[in-house]
């Protein structure tokens, strides 16, 4: 009984593993899908959009700030690059992936 309750903790902790990993990939999957075009390859920027890897605002704003930026988007008078011309667009992303793309950005 005792290897059996072993066997049962080793299964969860490798599920939680798992969900862990799974979530991290989940925001470089949505990064890839939603901001690659403009942002580039791992955040290096283009000439749409400002790089996210190395970004002051991204390395030291809080992660609902970001999430908000990413959220609701920026343009007009909220557009803080004004030396791109396209404007961040409103993302239509459910709470868990913007807690995942906030990690992934965080991460670069």
């Amino acid at each position: 009984i005792n290897m059996r309750k072993m066997f049962g903790v080793g299964v969860v902790a490798l599920s939680l593993a798992f969900a862990g990993s799974a979530l991290a990939a989940d925001g470089a999957a949505i990064y890839k899908a939603k901001c690659l075009a403009c942002h580039g390859p791992e955040g290096a920027g283009t000439a749409m959009a400002p790089a996210q890897k190395g970004n002051a605002f991204i390395k030291d704003s809080k992660p609902e700030d970001i999430a908000a930026v990413i959220k609701n988007g920026r343009e007009g008078a909220a557009k803080k690059y004004k030396n791109f011309v396209l404007a961040m667009p409103k993302q239509a992303l459910t709470d868990d992936e913007l807690k995942a793309v906030v990690d992934y950005l965080k991460s670069l």
